[in-house]
């Protein structure tokens, strides 16, 4: 098993790069291809599928995002196919986030992802991703926060507020996220 490679990058395909590394050319599949440059050198992490008809590199800038991937294809019903176009689409922050605040429409826009496999995914790692990168932002938690005490200030109870808060757009203002959750509390 590798965990990472070091060298040079050699060719850029559509969805993946060759590292030379010692006159060896590793084929590797990355999430987004035209992210290297030819002729530079990189140190890539690396995770190996083997099966039976195939021996397959995938590859990763950083090894938080080789963890969350790691964790995409523990879920059952997503390969490491499936996976790799979630890391290219979302961000490493904003795919934890939609998983711990189970954000079923944020992972339904990601290719091949319906929503029993978004809902499989929020079931299988919900409460498990701390550990990778930052995880939530602290600004993230700072405006739910504010939303939350806005809403029961307007005397909404906490469980009504519990119901929506995950539903509502985190890049609004302060001012739209309340007009959001209002819209679905009076639904």
């Amino acid at each position: 098993m590798y965990d990472y490679i070091k060298g040079t990058i050699t060719e850029v395909k559509n969805n993946a790069i060759v590292l030379d590394n010692s006159g060896i050319g590793f084929l590797i599949y990355v999430s987004n291809p035209y992210s290297f440059d030819i002729g530079r050198e990189y140190q890539v992490f690396v995770y190996q599928q083997i099966k039976e008809d195939e021996n397959s590199l995938f590859g990763f800038k950083t090894r938080e995002e080789k963890e969350l991937f790691l964790k995409l294809i523990s879920v059952k019903g997503l390969g490491c196919k499936m996976a790799l176009p979630i890391l290219a689409v979302g961000s490493i922050d904003g795919i934890m986030d939609a998983i711990e605040r189970e954000n079923i429409l944020y992972l339904k826009k990601f290719p091949k992802i319906g929503e029993k496999l978004a809902r499989q995914i929020i079931l299988d790692l919900k409460g498990k991703l701390e550990f990778i990168g930052t995880g939530i932002t602290d600004d993230v938690m700072k405006d739910e926060e504010e939303l939350k005490e806005a809403l029961l200030a307007l005397g909404y109870k906490e469980k009504e507020i519990k119901a929506v808060i995950t539903h509502v757009n985190t890049d609004l203002s302060i001012e739209e996220q309340i007009k959001e959750a209002l819209k679905l509390l009076l639904k």
